[in-house]
């Protein structure tokens, strides 16, 4: 039989042991200096236990200490005072002089008498962690990056296509038709096209068709000479010519009348304007990016509106869809409205609850993107919390009527509908089981909005979801 050894943790096993570990160890005597260092600490610091022993800690510069400041002396310092510390996450100065992210823990060794003879700290490595941290970080960075373009945000398919198109444009010379319901973000869409076209260090000018009569737009698109008309004291450049070399965009193209459609077709060919008053012609470098609410083709179609100058203006055309046929950007969108109200109001709210936004789900918005962002805005006057809630919203959202107006008629199936200034938790509960807990349903039965009906629920506690 084998003799076994005396002391099985004598000093060999001990040192086998703390060098098999992924951290850092290292041991403090009495007076602060090193007396242990581990294989890991080696691999962390860069410093050999030759280099570490019978030095202090210091050498490693650690960016906080226990104490925030590392101390002098052990006298000062808080393990050898208290003889334990909560961990810290820091940095320490690798020996090749590159920072390392670690977190620090570290006990005191204290004799028979309580006090603190020794200190063993240890050293866990972040590089990892932190390299991790900043890949999350980067896709994050990325997949908002997806869903945004300069300001235009949305992840839906056909927000996905306005993006693509707005690379090709911007790639492109062409000129560009951009169509889309009102509120939907056309200028937005043509800042995105030429800011990052090759025409971008030069001007974006832009010029509202539909705010001004014939004669005023003639004067601002094309400029005037001195005593062209009644008024015309000087000499005046055109948005034309103010925009050479760069971008005009023409919002509310179909507004313009016949004449002002005849020669922005001329410029759209000849490539030069005549200012009013004057017979000399001007040559110019432009980009024309135009936008309608309206059908410009119907407008065509019945000869409201020129088709050679609508063929020269729809090169490359952009349609933008209303929000309600992309809805799923509309928690996007909501967060991106929350975040600028935050910075432009200095208050701090967090998020939307969950009634709201499905409130905000549910409504068609005839306004589009700009009736959302302003009942984000109304909705930051009265919300005192940290969250919007449904009550926080316009009205006119709240209130909105589902489906059909109420009806006595046996149309729907089950017992007769009941009466609101009847109804009872347990009526309410009753005609959802007979809906299969829908809601708007529940709600034509009732005669009431889909939204009173939630609100009924919330007061009463009932679960929004069908109970199993």
């Amino acid at each position: 039989m084998k003799n076994k050894p005396e002391n099985i943790w004598d000093e060999r096993f001990i040192t086998i042991l703390l060098d098999s570990l992924a951290d850092g160890v290292f041991a403090l005597d009495e007076v602060g200096k090193i007396i242990s260092w581990n294989k890991s600490m080696e691999r962390i610091t860069g410093y050999t236990a030759e280099e570490a022993l019978g030095k202090k800690c210091s050498i490693l510069n650690f960016s906080r200490c226990f104490q925030n400041d590392c101390p002098g002396n052990t006298e000062e310092c808080e393990i050898y005072r208290v003889g334990s510390a909560e961990a810290k996450e820091c940095l320490l100065i690798h020996k090749d002089g590159y920072t390392v992210p670690v977190l620090k823990n570290a006990g005191g060794v204290t004799n028979e008498n309580g006090s603190v003879i020794g200190v063993v700290e240890t050293i866990t490595d972040f590089t990892e962690l932190k390299n991790v941290q900043l890949k999350v970080e980067e896709v994050t960075q990325r997949l908002g990056e997806m869903y945004k373009f300069d300001n235009i945000i949305g992840r839906s398919r056909p927000m996905q296509q306005v993006f693509s198109s707005i690379r090709a444009a911007a790639a492109s010379d062409a000129s560009v038709l951009i169509q889309g319901e009102s509120g939907t973000g056309k200028e937005l869409v043509s800042g995105a096209i030429h800011y990052n076209g090759e025409r971008s260090v030069r001007p974006l000018v832009t010029v509202n068709c539909s705010a001004l009569s014939e004669s005023l737009l003639e004067s601002e698109l094309f400029g005037h000479v001195k005593g062209a008309f009644t008024g015309a004291l000087r000499d005046r450049i055109g948005r034309f010519e103010e925009a050479d070399g760069g971008t005009v965009f023409l919002d509310e193209i179909s507004e313009i009348s016949p004449m002002i459609q005849m020669k922005l077709l001329r410029v759209l060919q000849e490539r030069e304007v005549e200012r009013v008053g004057e017979s000399r012609k001007r040559k110019i470098d432009i980009r024309i990016i135009s936008a309608t609410q309206h059908d410009l083709f119907g407008l065509v179609r019945q000869r409201r509106f020129r088709e050679d100058l609508y063929y020269r203006l729809k090169v490359f055309p952009i349609q933008i869809p209303p929000l309600r046929q992309r809805k799923e950007d509309i928690p996007l969108l909501v967060d991106q409205f929350i975040e600028y109200q935050n910075e432009k109001t200095q208050k701090r709210i967090k998020r939307i609850s969950e009634m709201a936004l499905r409130i905000l789900m549910d409504y068609p918005w005839p306004g589009n993107v700009r009736e959302l962002e302003n009942a984000i805005e109304h909705a930051f006057v009265l919300c005192t919390t940290d969250e919007i809630d449904l009550f926080d919203l316009p009205v006119e959202i709240r209130q909105i009527e589902y489906g059909t107006q109420p009806t006595t008629s046996q149309e729907f199936s089950g017992c007769s509908p009941p009466l609101k200034d009847q109804l009872t938790r347990e009526k309410l509960i009753q005609l959802l089981h007979e809906c299969l807990w829908n809601k708007a349903e529940a709600a034509r039965r009732i005669g009431v909005s889909r939204t009173a009906v939630w609100k009924y629920m919330n007061k009463w506690e009932i679960p929004l979801k069908r109970p199993d």
